[in-house]
């Protein structure tokens, strides 16, 4: 990947892709904790939201070498969660082994600023809260979020998420169907996707790539991250992403960390 392209003066580059991860991550998450009337914590090596026992806990590395005590506030805000707890890590460095979390590991991907194909589906971006209940439907049915039946309109996606700066929600039809939606946020001259999801009846139609084309229309000339799962991860690289490096991600069920 070339590196002629610049924020702030510093070139961009896979080098470069953890700190830009981590940053639009935490946007996301601080938007939508704010949304949802959540505590956000913000400390110098990381961001939680700390939600209730449906939402959950939130935790997003911010830098690469936490100290003891981040680590022991962090450990502490884990073992004391309502609800599931996730933490991102995006430089793969703190080692939370110690509170007995299942772990995995995803790819950081990066794509430099270029031209944007044409969505082969209808795909809008949302204003209406009937809208994003819409979204917000396809995002809970396609990522099997349990953790939110039965369904409880503005949970996941509270009306005032779209009214957050940088926040766009986007929605793909099939012959006038909600067939896939997704999440994108520009912080700091980057964008990221998040929440980029097909509905089960409409798996394997293009869905998913409609989706970030849209999304991506309007980051054309910004750099974009996101972090690729690995049914995902090829269709974001035929978009122009590549790996970057590898994020690591810790767990627990409600009740367990």
């Amino acid at each position: 990947m070339t590196t002629d392209y610049a924020l702030n003066g510093r070139p961009v580059s896979p080098a470069g892709a953890p700190v830009l991860q981590a940053r639009n991550s935490a946007a996301f998450w601080i938007a939508t904790g704010r949304s949802r009337g959540h505590e956000v914590i913000r400390r110098r090596g990381f961001v939680a939201v700390d939600g209730d026992e449906r939402a959950g806990l939130r935790i997003l590395i911010q830098e690469p070498d936490l100290d003891p005590g981040e680590v022991a506030e962090l450990s502490g805000l884990t073992r004391r969660a309502a609800g599931s707890v996730t933490v991102e890590d995006p430089f793969s460095s703190t080692d939370l082994g110690h509170l007995g979390m299942r772990t995995w590991q995803m790819p950081i991907m990066l794509r430099l600023p270029g031209p944007v194909a044409d969505p082969a589906l209808d795909v809008t971006r949302v204003r209406q809260p009937e809208d994003l209940q819409v979204a917000e439907r396809v995002v809970i049915e396609g990522f099997e979020l349990d953790g939110f039946e039965p369904y409880r309109p503005g949970e996941l996606f509270p009306t005032t998420l779209i009214e957050q700066p940088g926040v766009d929600v986007f929605v793909a039809s099939v012959d006038g169907v909600a067939a896939g939606a997704g999440v994108s946020v520009v912080a700091d001259g980057v964008g990221s996707h998040y929440w980029i999801a097909t509905s089960s009846a409409f798996r394997s139609r293009g869905v998913g790539r409609a989706v970030m084309l849209g999304a991506l229309a309007h980051l054309a000339d910004l750099p974009a991250t996101l972090t690729a799962s690995k049914l995902g991860r090829p269709l974001y690289e035929s978009l122009g992403y590549t790996v970057a490096s590898p994020s690591t991600w810790w767990s627990a069920p409600s009740g367990t960390a």
